[in-house]
């Protein structure tokens, strides 16, 4: 039986809907561990068929380093504006400055390791999002200057 502690342990941990957690949890007899690689699975499935979705709206987002020698301009789209103005979607256009900013050469961003977690590419975090925040989400482009 799931008890309502992990089903919030879950939520706050992955910010995945309480149905999905408590389901996730009930297929994975309560553990956690599974659950997420349930939730995360399921985060994939629904990245893909969001995948054709229309992006018209989104943000420019920017990041310049405390050394005043490395600035990142983003352009982060997605469907809504109501999802380009939230903190999440926001959260997620920073950390991907973060992660460009960090690169040395001109490379594929998708195909870029996360640097919190390597065993993630910046791709599983855009679909992670794009399943928590419930609509396709694409970086339209990126320029990354260093003097």
């Amino acid at each position: 039986m799931v008890t309502i502690d992990q089903i919030k342990q879950l939520r706050e941990e992955t910010a995945v809907s309480l149905a999905d957690c408590k389901k996730a949890l009930e297929e994975s007899s309560g553990d956690i561990k599974k659950a997420k690689e349930l939730l995360r699975e399921w985060g994939k499935d629904l990245a893909n068929k969001k995948a054709g979705r229309g992006t018209e709206q989104g943000i420019i987002a920017s990041y310049i380093h405390s050394n005043k020698k490395i600035g990142v301009l983003l352009e982060l789209a997605c469907e809504t504006d109501f999802v380009a103005k939230s903190d999440d979607f926001q959260s997620l256009a920073h950390q991907l400055c973060l992660q460009i900013a960090a690169f040395r050469e001109e490379v594929d961003l998708m195909d870029q390791p996360w640097i919190k977690d390597s065993t993630k590419s910046i791709a599983d975090l855009i679909k992670e999002y794009i399943a928590k925040l419930g609509e396709n989400i694409v970086v339209k482009q990126f320029t990354r200057y260093e003097i």
